[in-house]
């Protein structure tokens, strides 16, 4: 009799000998890696699934072809925090788990974040390249210390950055759909909306979900607010750009500069922005230190046996509980 196979899809677990893959060894589970060097297509990733109980997912996208096909998928386990990759509705339909391995890169992202606003502030990006071509030229720059940072999106992220503003004396501009009132109380912020973030802040950092209401929040109108002095952060997700307007600010002077992490594409191959001379950027890194993703690793991990054996994920790592009403898969 076959073992159930779990499909690790992340390209860059192929020559893993990561310790929490040897957990689902040892529980008989027969894992299946993704060689290609990229993230599956859909259609490779249907193909991929094939006898497949769980799946460790990264960026790929979970469809309703890709369910439908899947047969014996019962659980999907995010290597992150962010589910925009996954149809949760088609996922709940065919009665399959979306879990998450929430609490797991929070520090992580916000390290990146004020790494890229030290970037900009201080002129890092622009003074190494200048060094290493035999340059010598120092200017004067802007500063973190008593700044104003606009933080759009108050989960664990955006609190996380929060414990770092404060230790740079930053006023704290805040904006967030469900408030945590007592949070804000405790530390000091401000709760102001959107167009204050933008009009104010010298820094504005995005850290909220990827839905229909953050698609291109940031635009030509809200760039036009900002001050022509101010930075963007964006270490969320590329959806929440329109990368057409900030190219067009970047280039215009409208603000001084961007550091991003995500693109609407990626990698961004072609995209103008990579032109831009006054912005600085990484590969979807922001949660990936060697601490959060061991942190994800094991909850991912959890959260495949938890179903092999029967089971439920820890509730609160659940996107869809409504699936307990839909037992097909379960």
């Amino acid at each position: 009799m076959s073992k159930p196979k779990v499909l690790i899809s992340p390209y860059r677990l192929l020559n893993s000998t990561h310790p929490e893959l040897t957990r689902l060894r040892e529980a008989e589970l027969e894992l299946v890696f993704n060689s290609n060097g990229r993230n599956f297509t859909p259609e490779e990733l249907a193909k991929a699934l094939d006898g497949c109980i769980g799946t460790m997912a990264g960026a790929e996208k979970y469809i309703e072809p890709v369910f439908e096909a899947a047969k014996d998928l019962k659980v999907i386990a995010r290597l992150g925090v962010g589910w925009d990759a996954v149809d949760v509705d088609a996922a709940t339909r065919h009665g399959v788990i979306l879990a998450m391995a929430f609490g797991s890169n929070h520090e992580s992202v916000a390290d990146l974040a004020f790494s890229l606003m030290g970037a900009l502030a201080t002129r890092l990006f622009t003074y190494h390249p200048q060094i290493a071509s035999g340059g010598w030229q120092a200017q004067t720059h802007d500063s973190l210390w008593k700044s104003t940072i606009g933080i759009i999106g108050l989960g664990r992220i955006g609190k996380a950055v929060v414990r770092r503003a404060k230790a740079f004396e930053m006023r704290i501009l805040v904006d967030d759909i469900k408030p945590d009132h007592a949070f804000i109380k405790a530390n000091g912020l401000e709760l102001v909306d959107k167009d204050a973030i933008f009009r104010e802040s010298d820094i504005v950092t995005l850290h909220c979900s990827a839905n229909a209401e953050t698609a291109d929040l940031i635009n030509a109108r809200s760039l036009g607010l900002m001050k022509p002095t101010a930075f963007l952060i964006n270490a969320a997700r590329g959806s929440m750009v329109d990368e057409e307007a900030l190219t067009q600010a970047l280039e215009s002077g409208r603000i001084a500069g961007a550091g991003l992490d995500v693109f609407k594409r990626e990698p961004p191959i072609g995209s103008p922005l990579l032109k831009a001379r006054n912005a600085i950027f990484t590969p979807h890194a922001a949660g990936g230190n060697k601490r959060a993703f061991d942190a994800a690793m094991t909850l991912a991990v959890d959260n495949i046996l938890a179903v092999h054996r029967g089971g439920r994920p820890r509730e609160d790592l659940v996107v869809n509980p409504e699936v307990w009403q839909r037992p097909r898969r379960i």
